[in-house]
């Protein structure tokens, strides 16, 4: 009798330790920097890509998987009579969500789909969950249950330490990028609803700092917090100083500190940090 099998797409911040432990399948995403096609987790790693970054004569272009990988993937992975849990990126930053939907109905193996609403360590959070109620007996249905529980109490908080990439990727204006770097203006931005949203924006480190501080007071005042992740783009610094003041609260919470995806990365830019985590 086959199982239920989990595959998602390599935004997702698991660790290796993880991904062994659970049996979870990732599918890479791809980054494009002068001309150069990257897979994530195959030919480029996280740690390597800021640099490649850094030095490319123009924004490297990602590209969610081609649906043929996530065909072949259910194929395989439904050889045995097994079914598949398939957990995305939110829609409204990749179509990744809708090249697997497209796959699942291109295999006969049973197929789920799923967004999570979120990415990164958020989505692994959901991930890791939905694989112990699967581990424990339970359907789809009640790990995409586990799943949206985790979601509801879960928070994503980014600070964008400059706009250029966000520029260079039109989503924002030239004008007004070209005006908050003059500014040295910082933005933090919330992802909810399964989009990303602006809530503050200032001027300079103090700014950032003010509002780290108030982010930081909400989760040391809110309920118990059960799993918490960093993620950054050579954000070391602020990365330091936001674990400096968990660890006064939480002083036995593991926090898991990374380099973002590549796919992640081109989009906030150099030095962007933030932080994830979900409650009981």
């Amino acid at each position: 009798m086959g199982k239920i099998k989990i595959v998602c797409d390599s935004s997702a911040g698991l660790t290796e330790e993880e991904i062994k432990k659970y049996d979870i399948t990732v599918i890479p995403l791809t980054v494009m920097i002068d001309g150069t096609v990257y897979v994530e987790r195959e030919t480029i790693t996280n740690d390597q890509f800021p640099e490649l970054m850094k030095n490319a004569k123009s924004l490297p272009k990602t590209s969610q998987p081609p649906i043929g990988r996530f065909v072949d993937v259910f194929n395989k992975l439904g050889e045995d009579g097994s079914e598949v849990l398939c957990v995305n990126m939110m829609e409204s930053i990749s179509g990744t969500v809708h090249a697997a939907e497209q796959a699942a109905g291109m295999t006969k193996t049973k197929v789920t789909v799923y967004d999570s609403q979120t990415t990164d360590r958020g989505m692994a959070f959901q991930i890791i969950e939905a694989a112990k109620v699967i581990e424990n007996g339970g359907s789809v249905e009640d790990a995409i249950e586990r799943m949206k529980y985790v979601l509801a109490h879960s928070k994503l908080y980014l600070a964008i330490d400059n706009l250029d990439n966000l520029v260079a990727g039109g989503r924002v204006s030239r004008f007004a990028g070209a005006l908050s770097n003059l500014l040295n203006i910082k933005v933090m931005l919330q992802v909810y609803d399964g989009q990303i949203h602006i809530i503050m924006k200032g001027r300079g480190k103090k700014a950032l700092h003010k509002e780290w501080n108030r982010i930081l007071d909400e989760m040391k005042n809110g309920p118990k917090v059960m799993g918490a992740g960093i993620s950054h783009v050579e954000g070391d610094s602020e990365v330091n100083r936001l674990l400096t003041k968990i660890k006064e609260f939480e002083p036995n919470l593991d926090i898991v500190v990374r380099e973002t995806v590549p796919i992640i990365a081109t989009h906030t830019g150099l030095g962007a940090c933030c932080l994830l985590y979900y409650t009981e």
